[in-house]
């Protein structure tokens, strides 16, 4: 029997000299053991519709260079469609710009982030609430993972469970309900593209007191961060 494919919302582009890795979408795939034809890509921020949400076994959102409190009219009409599924019990999982849609569609808070800017390998510490999470239980309570953002979920909806925090950022990872997470960090970066974002925003992090060679030196494989992905799949197709 054919499973349902995944559905991955497009949100926006790679900076331009990591484009010759492939789009987010392909990223994610790679990164979640995902074939091409188990997906079908939304690309929103370019106007393409959201399907109707039945007949997909989840929703995966990508990062994006935009801004949520921009409020484009692109990201409020796919922030509606999350609110709906999530309520409707889908799985869901929203990365950086994914995760902070997806806070914002279920009534959280997201902004700058007061810390700065928060770039290259992190270590994540996970809350002890992590522990019976379908996705994050049995991973070390300390891990590396890759970031880079601006802005953050300064508050998790109501009835969120917060899942792991930064040095920077009090919410790194959030469930809501049974069936929805939102990753802060991008479980789909190797450390090429890692670096390469580094280098991409060396300005930014100079701007914010930091020194991207130093930033790109450390960047370090992330593989439990990585796993997330898979787990996530593993969840959606079990349901």
């Amino acid at each position: 029997m054919k499973s349902s494919p995944f559905l991955i919302i497009e949100t926006g582009q790679p900076s331009p000299t990591l484009r010759r890795y492939g789009r987010f979408p392909h990223w994610i795939r790679v990164a979640a053991g995902l074939e091409e034809a188990q997906t079908v890509v939304v690309d929103v921020e370019h106007g393409e519709r959201l399907p109707d949400r039945h007949g997909f076994a989840a929703t995966i959102v990508t990062g994006s260079a935009a801004f949520v409190t921009d409020r484009a009219e692109w990201s409020e009409r796919s922030a509606d469609w999350l609110r709906e599924a999530a309520h409707g019990g889908m799985p869901l999982l929203g990365i950086c710009y994914g995760h902070q849609l997806l806070a914002h569609a279920l009534g959280g808070q997201v902004d700058y982030n007061p810390a700065g800017r928060e770039s290259g390998t992190i270590r994540l510490e996970l809350d002890p609430a992590a522990a019976g999470d379908p996705l994050f239980a049995g991973l070390p309570t300390s891990f590396a993972a890759q970031a880079t953002h601006l802005q953050t979920v300064l508050r998790a909806p109501d009835g969120a469970t917060v899942l792991a925090r930064s040095a920077q950022d009090g919410c790194h990872a959030f469930r809501w309900g049974d069936n929805a997470w939102g990753l802060q960090f991008h479980p789909e970066f190797a450390t090429h593209h890692m670096r390469g974002y580094v280098r991409a925003r060396a300005d930014c992090i100079a701007r914010h007191g930091g020194c991207a060679r130093t930033v790109s030196r450390q960047v370090s494989a992330a593989p439990q961060a990585r796993q997330l992905l898979r787990r996530f799949v593993r969840h959606a197709r079990a349901m």
